[in-house]
């Protein structure tokens, strides 16, 4: 579920408070089956939850669980990634920032100490 594509997409875009069906059809120009689809199985497995409209309308709106916040580090991490290796130098693009100093957000991976460390320095232990 999460490994596809369009499952991401929609979880980045609720991150970034895109939460109405319509809004969220629009900026990914996904097909409307498709997106109903995802949403459905996004909901099914604690993603996202159906909440009302925070404009006080009928409409009801897509939020992200306490399960889908925790998805955060890993958009983040795709996101650096991106603006690492696939925009050219002076190409304009978005920043993720934090609300309190508006500084980019950055991403590091560290041991149990704080320490952080590289994909060189961590191995998967197997379970037995």
């Amino acid at each position: 579920m999460i490994g596809d594509r369009w499952s991401l997409l929609i979880v980045r875009d609720v991150l970034d408070g895109i939460r109405r069906f319509s809004e969220l059809q629009r900026n990914l120009g996904l097909a409307k089956n498709i997106l109903a689809s995802r949403l459905r199985e996004l909901v099914a497995q604690g993603i996202l939850e159906m909440v009302p409209a925070t404009d006080g309308s009928a409409y009801q709106e897509y939020a992200l669980t306490a399960k889908g916040r925790e998805l955060f580090a890993v958009i983040v991490a795709l996101r650096k990634w991106g603006e690492a290796h696939l925009f050219e130098e002076d190409e304009p693009r978005s920043a993720l920032v934090d609300i309190e100093n508006e500084l980019p957000v950055r991403l590091q991976v560290t041991d149990a100490t704080g320490r952080p460390i590289s994909s060189d320095e961590a191995f998967v232990r197997k379970a037995s």
